[in-house]
């Protein structure tokens, strides 16, 4: 059978996008609207759950998705005013510096409370919702490069994205008698709004070195993948992540030296 192009499209389907009030969240709430769908953001930010969804024309919900009975207000909230979701993007995550000698246990509960958490209280109430009404589905969890790496500074942050890569693995497997596919994103630099703040002089050119591509990404590159995932043109791919960060997880260490632009590994 050949490829439709029409496959990409989203027409009649209900995305929900969590933490799409700005940065990766708001481009991919953005991506899936421009593809057709009806999309729900779900954020804790009132001011920027509003203007996200003002300009998209999409239902904006205050939701703080790290608190089960919030996410069921919202699944409820978002199936009886726009339909049952078919896509989920669990997008919401943080993170602040954690050294292993110094991080806290209440640190330690904070960090998987807002980056892996919610990615099980999320999958599950809307998964259930699917396979009550008997629909297939896409499911999205944005990860990161920290992830798949260590990142020394940050060991409970990266240990629950590593999470949501394994768990990714799993619900695939778990929910693919059911039609839902369960895929993740991982991104490393990408400019935000939250980036931008903090470089208010502008983002230092020496970024681009220890990327193979030469520069950060783009909210709409990451927007492109999810797109990608969410439609019928990826209908054969489950419990994958794919690294959306211009080739660093490729390079596993290898830089541009600053001075030649050659490749080199580690200092030199």
């Amino acid at each position: 059978m050949a490829i439709d192009p029409s496959n990409i499209l989203l027409t009649g389907r209900v995305a929900v996008v969590t933490g799409g009030g700005e940065g990766i969240g708001r481009g991919i709430a953005e991506g899936l609207a421009a593809f057709g769908a009806s999309v729900a953001i779900w954020e804790r930010n009132p001011d920027t759950c509003a203007s996200a969804a003002e300009a998209i024309g999409a239902l904006g919900i205050v939701t703080d998705v790290r608190d089960s009975e919030q996410v069921d207000v919202a699944v409820a909230r978002t199936a009886t005013e726009v339909g049952i979701p078919s896509i989920l993007v669990n997008n919401a995550g943080g993170v602040f510096s954690s050294p292993l000698l110094d991080t806290s246990e209440n640190g330690w509960d904070a960090l998987y409370r807002s980056n892996l958490r919610h990615v099980l209280l999320c999958t599950q109430r809307v998964a259930r919702r699917l396979v009550n009404a008997g629909q297939p589905g896409s499911i999205i969890n944005v990860t990161s490069i920290e992830g798949a790496r260590a990142a020394p500074g940050y060991a409970a942050y990266a240990a629950a994205k590593a999470g949501v890569i394994n768990y990714t693995k799993t619900a695939a497997l778990e929910l693919a008698p059911h039609k839902i596919r369960v895929n993740a994103l991982a991104p490393d630099l990408t400019v935000t709004e939250g980036l931008l703040r903090m470089s208010p002089d502008g983002l230092s050119p020496n970024m681009g070195h220890m990327i193979p591509m030469g520069r950060p990404g783009h909210v709409d590159e990451m927007a492109g993948a999810a797109v990608f995932l969410a439609s019928d043109m990826s209908s054969y791919i489950t419990g994958q992540t794919i690294h959306v960060d211009g080739g660093t997880q490729a390079a596993s260490g290898w830089y541009h030296n600053p001075q030649t632009g050659d490749y080199q590994l580690g200092p030199g």
